[in-house]
């Protein structure tokens, strides 16, 4: 008996760890060699892997493939049919498998609905990137991003709530008063 839930519909490859209380929906399929954490889950017409490395608490929303190279820490959200990529020059005639270039997106992102991450890049702690956004470089830590290619326009709080600073320079978000700053062009969190 396993402790997790797959639609009978989807597909799981041998070799694969997936934690408990996750959810694997219609007509995904799980590769060989990856590695799910708990009480994620994955709606329909996801793909993972192969050798996918993923946290506890990740919600992937439907029609996403998440293609080896990428990594993705606890609690992130990828909104539907956002894409990812792991090869910059990629042709169908030749194979650069070696080449595979690292995504990591770190504790507690957002990824909206149709957005790109470009391989090789690194999303910060619970940055947000709006749906259809396209990124190409490194994103800071709760860093609001939009855009074609992404461009930084504010700061968010770990509820996601973009902030707005007092004339002392603090941000405190509605949600759960925490405050932040901004220090050396970085947001850091000074009371939560």
């Amino acid at each position: 008996m396993t402790s997790f839930f797959a639609h009978e519909s989807c597909y799981i490859d041998s070799s694969v760890k997936i934690g408990e209380k996750t959810k694997i929906w219609h007509f995904s399929h799980i590769l060989s060699g990856s590695e799910i954490g708990k009480n994620c889950s994955f709606g329909q017409n996801c793909v993972v892997g192969p050798n996918v490395k993923i946290g506890s608490g990740v919600k992937a929303q439907n029609n996403i493939s998440i293609y080896e190279g990428v990594e993705i820490e606890d609690d992130v959200f990828l909104g539907p049919s956002c894409v990812f990529t792991n090869v910059t020059n990629p042709r169908a005639f030749i194979s650069r498998k070696q080449e595979f270039k690292k995504t990591l997106l770190k504790r507690g992102c957002t990824i909206g609905a149709n957005a790109t991450i470009i391989c090789g890049v690194t999303i910060g702690e619970y940055a947000l990137i709006g749906s259809g956004t396209v990124v190409n470089r490194d994103v800071k830590p709760y860093a609001l991003m939009v855009g074609v290619p992404a461009k930084q326009i504010g700061w968010v709080s770990k509820a996601a709530n973009t902030l707005k600073f007092d004339e002392d320079g603090i941000a405190t978000d509605s949600f759960d008063s925490s405050r932040y700053k901004i220090q050396n062009s970085n947001l850091i969190l000074i009371e939560e």
